[in-house]
């Protein structure tokens, strides 16, 4: 594959290796070299210019911005040629020309032609803008991000490199209405525009959908948190997305975009970060990337690899230790991607991530300071494992893309648990301690057949399956001597589930910029969940064997306008849901009104606008929404501290998202978002408490994001910096305000900047500089929730220093 820049001569492969290996790996590391020439096979009929060029960034593996500016009908490209000379063919003509930035991006711009540069030769070349950018896949068809309607959001890889982005919570401050749980790396989350049903992680599927590539995640577990190493994009789908994605995504889409091998290129990038924060331990990460090629140019590996230490900044003064929250984390990725003729290519992955928390992060805030007093350290381990094979092809007759993946998940917690068991000891207790585990697996396939996007009506559909089992045990131990642990409650649960879909959509094209789209999914699932519990008096032990069927028809109408200048406005209303489930466990037997708990279901009315003012250097886009939201699961704890599940009642929320992007000027430019809701109850089930003007927990009425980035060159180098800001209203724990303090109100950020050679990369930065402590949505200990105040700051200011190096 070629990436076009403009360093010259490169040194031969043995004498580089030779340079790596001579060098410590925390002096090494990336700053986007540019690659080698090398041909493309590109199978991309005769159609608008625009969406050839769509096509282009999506064969070649690359981002292009500003296809809008293209007007015209462009060629067929056929068989193998040079990013350049396809480039040229296609916007040949009309009336817009191309600068390589980098090797992973390319602008089109007005004509007359301007010089092309290297962006690190030529520093004065401007960053792309980032909110026109293409979404290859997210939509599963690919369009421009300005031309795709519905709340939609893309964070290139170069900022999230840049910004020091490297998981789930360092995306949030980039998208309107992103906010996670604080619980701990693994343990988080994730809860998009004001939709949330409550910081506890149960049986209930997850709110947001989380991908990697084309592979689902998670069903009902946290978010894996994985390590964002070596990718191009992380893409951001906000409202139900049930008609392409299904359960699961009932309030949007999370999905990281790895980057693909690059045929015919050796590359080797490298990066090591160390940090320091105020009260707590040290902390680091090492990555190092690998590019090679295989079979000449008709295939290529590549291999991604980290090592990382989060110190920790909680003392615990019962057990006299300090800096107990420590976390480390350690994994890779690896992929081989082959093309097999002009027009299949076979893509196949594998990654891996190891986590470990040595203890939790909430404090307790009459012991004052980053404290807390506890029995036991609650430890985290989490293992991630997955596996996915990718088949494309394309034609005069359309696309097809088929992806098969196998998940495997394992993730313990502990937790300090004296007080539940002194409630049901009959002896004095000095010691309790809750462990509860579960081991995830999915196999995961989805194929699509799309149509050629030149056609006046375009279709897509697909066929999706899902088969999943999920290993859990709680078990409640004490004692009265710290020799002698006694067992109080063991459950041994299995959750297997089956899910079978067929699902499409279709755009026509009236004219006059006005189309027109429908989509649908029609799904089955089936859930069986068998239960043992061994609960002595005063409990009781017993089994549990039920299954049931859910199905149903989920639907999206739309309809939008393209205007003049690339952007366009939009009407849509969307469904999402999830399917129901058991609850089995307890000291005692559930009742009957809560031994299941019913689908919830949520459905969205949005218009919103893509705008381009002053010539493309402001960037707009909004959105206003409501949503109804019926039936609403939420994972609650019992008095013994035991989770279940239940159905709490209907919610309502309106509000506006916004995002955007300003250039002010050659060097500075301003991006923001902010998310200004309502979400409250309407209806609350019988078997909760009744409480006037309830609110859903844990999301505020306003959450705000800024980033300001300056860049100018310096001798034959380039100065970058970035000023972070973000902004989380205040909001309540649960859905009682009654039994939770308000959590909130805080503003955090990040100030850093980089000096930049051709392939080297030194940087500076301190994140949260005002030391803001705050209390973050996470509930710490849910045997002691209630009892006593529980908060969980942010980490406090840190600062970190980066070198990085390709070769």
């Amino acid at each position: 594959m070629n990436r076009t820049g403009g360093r010259g001569a490169r040194r031969p492969w043995p004498s580089r290796c030779a340079l790596v290996f001579s060098a410590p790996l925390a002096a090494v590391s990336l700053v986007g070299a540019p690659a080698v020439a090398a041909d493309l096979v590109l199978n991309i009929p005769a159609k608008s210019r625009k969406e050839a060029l769509i096509d282009l960034g999506v064969q070649a593996g690359i981002s292009l911005g500003g296809v809008s500016n293209c007007t015209g009908r462009a060629p067929a490209l056929k068989g193998g040629m040079s990013l350049r000379k396809a480039l040229e063919t296609l916007t040949t003509g009309g009336g817009c020309d191309f600068q390589i930035v980098d090797r992973f991006t390319v602008r089109i711009v007005d004509a007359p032609p301007v010089v092309v540069r290297a962006a690190l030769s030529e520093p004065e070349v401007e960053a792309p803008v980032e909110v026109d950018r293409v979404v290859v896949s997210a939509t599963k068809r690919a369009a421009p991000l300005n031309a795709a309607p519905g709340g939609v959001s893309v964070v290139p890889g170069e900022r999230l490199r840049e910004l020091d982005a490297v998981d789930t919570t360092g995306v949030s401050l980039r998208t309107a209405g992103f906010l996670t749980t604080n619980l701990g790396a693994a343990r988080n989350k994730i809860m998009l525009r004001g939709l949330s049903d409550g910081a506890f992680t149960g049986r209930t599927q997850q709110t947001v959908g989380t991908y990697l590539d084309d592979i689902p995640l998670t069903y009902n577990a946290p978010d894996p948190d994985l390590r964002l190493i070596d990718v191009e994009q992380v893409e951001v789908l906000r409202g139900p997305q049930g008609t392409l994605y299904g359960g699961g995504s009932l309030s949007g889409i999370y999905r990281i975009v790895t980057r693909r091998p690059v045929l015919g290129e050796w590359s080797l990038e490298t990066r090591a970060v160390a940090a320091a924060t105020e009260s707590g331990s040290p902390s680091r990460k090492v990555e190092a990337v690998l590019n090679a090629p295989l079979a000449g140019d008709r295939a290529a590996l590549r291999l991604a690899a980290f090592d990382d230490v989060d110190g920790g900044y909680v003392d615990d003064v019962n057990l006299r230790l300090s800096n107990v929250d420590r976390t480390t984390r350690r994994g890779g990725r690896v992929a081989v991607t082959a093309r097999l003729n002009e027009a299949w290519s076979l893509d196949l992955s594998a990654a891996l991530q190891d986590l470990a928390s040595t203890d939790t992060q909430y404090t307790t805030p009459s012991l004052g300071g980053q404290r807390r007093a506890n029995q036991v350290r609650e430890t985290h381990g989490n293992r991630f494992r997955e596996a996915a094979l990718n088949i494309n092809g394309a034609g005069n007759w359309g696309q097809f893309a088929s992806s098969s993946g196998f998940v495997r998940h394992r993730f313990t917690s502990r937790y300090d648990a004296t007080a539940a068991v002194e409630r049901v000891s009959e002896t004095a207790v000095d010691l309790g301690m809750f462990d509860e585990g579960s081991d995830v697996r999915l196999w995961v396939e989805d194929m699509t057949w799309t149509s050629p996007s030149d056609r006046r009506l375009t279709w897509l559909l697909g066929i999706y399956g899902l088969v999943g089992e999920e290993r859990g045990r709680g078990e409640l131990r004490g004692s009265t001597s710290r020799q002698t642990l006694r067992l109080y409650y063991d459950e041994t649960r299995v959750d297997r589930r089956r899910e079978g879909a067929l699902y499409g959509e279709t755009t026509w094209a009236m004219g006059n910029g006005w189309s027109a789209s429908a989509g649908a999914r029609a799904f089955s699932n089936r859930v069986r969940t068998v239960s043992s519990v061994i609960a002595p008096s005063p409990g009781r032990s017993r089994d549990f064997d039920k299954t049931a069927d859910f199905s149903d028809v989920s639907t999206k109408l739309s309809i939008q306008k393209t205007l003049d200048g690339g952007g366009m406005v939009y009407a849509l209303t969307s469904e999402g849901y999830r399917s129901g489930g058991f609850n089995s466990g307890g000291l005692t037997a559930p009742s009957a009104s809560l031994d299941h708990f019913s689908p919830d279901h949520l459905r969205n009315y949005e218009i919103g606008a893509s705008l381009r003012p002053l010539a493309g250097a402001l960037v707009l886009r909004a959105a206003l929404f409501h949503d109804v939201w019926r039936d609403i699961q939420t994972d609650q704890y019992l008095s013994s501290g035991l989770s279940y599940t239940a159905n709490v009642g209907d919610a309502r929320n309106t509000g506006l998202e916004l995002e955007g992007l300003a250039r002010l000027g050659a060097r500075w430019q301003l991006q923001a978002n902010a998310l200004l809701n309502r979400p409250r109850m309407v209806r609350i089930a019988p078997s909760f408490a009744s409480v006037k003007d309830a609110a859903l927990p844990g999301v505020p009425d306003l959450s705000a994001g800024a980033t300001l980035r300056y860049e100018r060159p310096w001798r034959t180098r380039k100065l970058v910096l970035t000023a972070d800001v973000g902004y989380v209203g205040r909001s309540r724990m649960t859905f009682d305000p009654r039994y939770s303090p308000e959590m909130g109100g805080y503003v955090t950020g990040r100030l850093g900047g980089q000096l930049r050679g051709d392939d080297w990369l030194l940087g500076l930065a301190v994140t949260n500089p005002a030391n803001t402590s705050g209390d973050t949505f996470a509930y710490g200990n849910p045997f002691y929730f209630g009892q006593v105040r529980q908060v969980t700051p942010l980490r406090p200011r840190t600062w970190s220093v980066e070198l990085s190096r390709a070769f």
